[in-house]
């Protein structure tokens, strides 16, 4: 694998936080170079001119951080193109100061809460991927309620489960429930029906944002977006 691919493959680990899909499925690298020694440049672009700073900055952050730990890069440069707030956001994440600190006198706090807010809707829209073909397939409340992540069927989307409640610190073994409480409790038989429907709420709207992002993006940039 070239050095090139390398950081590629690190840049689909960042996600949109509100959407919770990477931004190289999602169009957002509009261009990713690597010199030859190593040094990364990498352009971001967002579907609208006012998309939330704050969720611009954990991506541009983001990429920042996967791009600069791949081993063979000796630098990295992440830039955010064409948002009103261009230029503070790329400064910022440039000089590592933080969102507070790049945005002085309109940020009062880090960007943790809200990556932790959007990752346990993320669990949660998981939860309907993995159990609705088990549903789907006449699975009932109970079977439910007792069934064991290393129990359910293998799937790319069990797999993301996993890495979304790592990330926050919830039950991700073999032995875990698949469906649990933004605590990690269990669900249990009789909370089922209403926790899957809420779930699946979730997932729909998370998908429906997604699916509006990518229209959006494809009309501001043309049958080009999507060239990497």
């Amino acid at each position: 694998m070239s050095l090139r691919d390398s950081v590629w493959t690190a840049l689909g680990t960042v996600l949109d936080p509100e959407i919770d899909e990477p931004i190289t499925d999602l169009d957002f690298v509009a261009s990713c170079t690597v010199s030859g020694d190593g040094a990364v440049s990498v352009h971001l672009r967002l579907p609208t001119f006012f998309c939330a700073p704050n969720f611009s900055f954990l991506m541009v952050a983001d990429a920042y951080d996967a791009g600069s730990a791949v081993e063979g890069v000796t630098g990295a440069e992440v830039l955010l193109d064409d948002h009103h707030a261009s230029a503070e956001i790329n400064a910022g994440v440039a000089a590592h100061a933080g969102f507070v600190r790049t945005f002085p006198g309109e940020a009062d706090a880090e960007l943790e809460e809200v990556r932790r807010y959007f990752l346990e809707k993320a669990v949660m829209a998981g939860q309907d991927r993995v159990a609705r073909p088990l549903v789907d397939d006449g699975a009932g409340p109970d079977e439910l309620a007792g069934l064991t992540l290393g129990a359910a069927p293998p799937s790319r989307d069990l797999n993301r489960l996993r890495v979304r409640r790592a990330a926050l610190g919830l039950p991700d073994g073999d032995d875990a429930p698949l469906l649990i409480h933004p605590d990690g409790s269990r669900v249990s038989a009789d909370q089922v029906p209403l926790h899957l429907r809420r779930a699946r709420l979730t997932r729909a709207g998370l998908e429906a944002n997604g699916d509006i992002c990518r229209n959006i993006l494809a009309t501001r940039y043309g049958a080009a977006a999507g060239t990497g």
